[in-house]
């Protein structure tokens, strides 16, 4: 099956009075890799997520968006800075006694002062809450699946159109081939009797042997056979559920190698225009190869 490593996903759950939204886009890359942007204090649950992703992708760049909001995973509390009272009552007191003050220091007006008492806010995450951002994550990583094999049915139509253009173009040098080698035999033929004198005498055998050698190094019947057999593969090869772009980009290059060897032994000008078409062929499932994990 093939599938695209484009894609996008996202979750919105609630725990208490927090609600965890979770993203996850994804895009090409030669291999996997892993990025959470999320809060500092979530960094202990990164190797979580990062498992999640392994479990749902073999290649592309994955990026992993976590946000929390409300209060339910935060604590606060009062803090009073003893150190700094004691040193307000020690000034206070000196006031009062240099300046014949006889107010008493009461506790309404100790809570005026600042940075006295301040409200502190503690972040806990507990387990239900840490279960409920892997389960969001794995949630989004279900939608991105799902994007990215509706994404690879679309890629695997085009890339299978252009698999049987280059079927056709095999079959249509296949059945060209034989009528060019019987043609080059007969030029090389000709082309020697021309260098000969008529009076000269040919060693017929001798003839046949270098034109059937000659003939031998045009022959492009094992390339053919060989980029007939990388098709076959190539078809096989697009039908497996696994993750198979490396193994089609390989296999890409080899039907490329296969078509420039019987564009460089062949000087016919059919075969070169059916190697154009061909090589224009292998390009677009090339670019296509690039967007498949």
């Amino acid at each position: 099956m093939v599938r695209s490593m484009t894609g996008y996903g996202r979750d919105i759950s609630t725990v208490n009075d927090t609600t965890i939204r979770v993203e996850v886009r994804t895009v090409n890359h030669r291999f996997l890799d892993f990025t959470a942007k999320i809060p500092r204090s979530l960094l202990f649950i990164e190797d979580s997520l990062k498992q999640v992703v392994k479990s749902y992708f073999y290649r592309g760049h994955i990026d992993v968006y976590i946000n929390l909001t409300g209060e339910g995973f935060i604590e606060k509390e009062l803090r009073t800075d003893w150190s700094l009272l004691d040193q307000y009552i020690n000034q206070l007191k000196q006031a009062q006694t240099c300046y014949q003050l006889e107010d008493d220091i009461s506790v309404s007006m100790l809570s005026t002062l600042p940075e006295l008492i301040q409200i502190q806010e503690k972040e806990t995450y507990d387990n239900q809450l840490t279960e409920a951002i892997v389960q969001s994550t794995q949630q989004a990583c279900n939608e991105v699946q799902a994007m990215r094999i509706a994404e690879g049915e679309n890629i695997s139509r085009d890339i299978n159109h252009h698999l049987q253009n280059i079927q056709d173009g095999v079959e249509e040098l296949k059945k060209t081939r034989h009528t060019v080698i019987e043609e080059y035999r007969n030029r090389i033929q000709e082309r020697i009797k021309g260098f000969v004198a008529e009076n000269a005498y040919i060693d017929q055998a001798r003839m046949h042997q270098e034109i059937a050698l000659l003939a031998e190094k045009g022959d492009i019947t094992e390339e053919l056979t060989r980029l007939q057999s990388h098709i076959d593969l190539f078809g096989e090869t697009i039908r497996k559920e696994e993750p198979i772009g490396r193994t089609l980009d390989f296999i890409v290059q080899e039907m490329h190698r296969e078509t420039n060897t019987i564009g460089s032994k062949s000087t016919d000008m059919r075969i070169g225009q059916s190697i154009v078409t061909l090589k224009g062929e292998i390009e677009k499932i090339k670019e296509q190869i690039q967007n498949i994990e």
